[in-house]
């Protein structure tokens, strides 16, 4: 990875992290007085679908790739794909 595509990465970081506070921020709002449960797997469950199907659409459906890019072993990617239906 060249110190450019670093750059840009670490710029995209902050921005993902100021975007993911400020969904969170407005979900506790818009909670209005009910207990929140089980936000780590509702959260995850809200970003993993949609990472894998943009990872999956740049590396054209290529896995081996697409678990490199996504720092996962293939078998660990399978078990996402499939999770969503997405093999």
């Amino acid at each position: 990875m060249t110190q450019n595509n670093l750059d840009s990465l670490n710029e995209t970081k902050i921005s993902l992290r100021e975007n993911v506070a400020e969904v969170m921020r407005h979900y506790f709002a818009s909670l209005k007085g009910e207990e929140p449960c089980n936000v780590y797997d509702f959260f995850l469950d809200e970003i993993e679908e949609p990472l894998l199907t943009v990872v999956m659409k740049y590396t054209r459906n290529n896995q081996s790739e697409a678990a490199r890019i996504l720092g996962v072993s293939r078998g660990t990617l399978r078990t996402m794909l499939k999770k969503f239906d997405m093999l």
